[in-house]
């Protein structure tokens, strides 16, 4: 399966739920608000202290992120991508308006920021081969790495959930072999959060060398 048929593969099926749901944290397949939000406090350990900033949101859903970020007044400007058109339109009419923000389904849109941030993009496989979409996994944080300027941060379900509550649709990262990718890779600086009561983990990479 090539990368372009994984992104029509996944924006399929956040589609469905969008469709299914609306533009709400289920239609992003979280289970809750409060889930999601909780989930946006582990990301923001990246730039905790920075002011305002210029942020990515890789996989942007209907833009929930833009709305944690503004509410936390460090929203400089927001990028939002996602493979899903019509995951970018409800989030362009729930953000009419907002000068700051901006939506676009297409790639070659987007410009590096300070921060990219992913969530919950990782999780969902589908039937996709674990080897292919580990490979796909990869490839997408060399570019979530490309488009920053001071750092990006995802989350992932780890491989220490119970091996008897795993679904074969869902990926499952080892949290030690990306925080080894992660730091022999991208940056010394990298933080791996695995703390939190959720069957998941939180990477942060700092890139102090790039930012002047």
């Amino acid at each position: 399966m090539s990368h372009a048929d994984l992104h029509d593969q996944v924006a399929a099926y956040y589609s469905g739920k969008l469709a299914a749901h609306g533009a709400t944290p289920a239609g992003v397949d979280w289970n809750s608000s409060e889930s999601q939000q909780f989930r946006f406090r582990q990301l923001a350990r990246l730039w905790e202290g920075c002011g305002r900033a210029t942020f990515v949101d890789y996989g942007c859903g209907y833009g929930a992120l833009a709305d944690f970020l503004s509410e936390s007044g460090v929203l400089g400007h927001y990028t939002g991508y996602d493979v899903a058109p019509r995951m970018v339109e409800a989030a362009v009419a729930l953000h009419a308006g907002q000068s700051l923000v901006t939506f676009t389904s297409r790639r070659d849109d987007v410009q590096p920021a300070d921060f990219t941030i992913a969530s919950g993009i990782f999780n969902v496989k589908l039937d996709t081969p674990v080897d292919r979409w580990a490979d796909y996994v990869h490839e997408t944080l060399d570019d979530m790495a490309a488009l920053s300027v001071r750092g990006f941060a995802f989350n992932a379900l780890t491989t220490y959930s119970d091996p008897e509550r795993r679904r074969p649709d869902l990926f499952y990262a080892d949290p030690a072999a990306l925080f080894d990718r992660c730091k022999r890779r991208f940056s010394r600086f990298v933080t791996l959060v695995h703390d939190y009561p959720l069957y998941e983990f939180t990477m942060i990479v700092r890139l102090p060398g790039r930012h002047g």
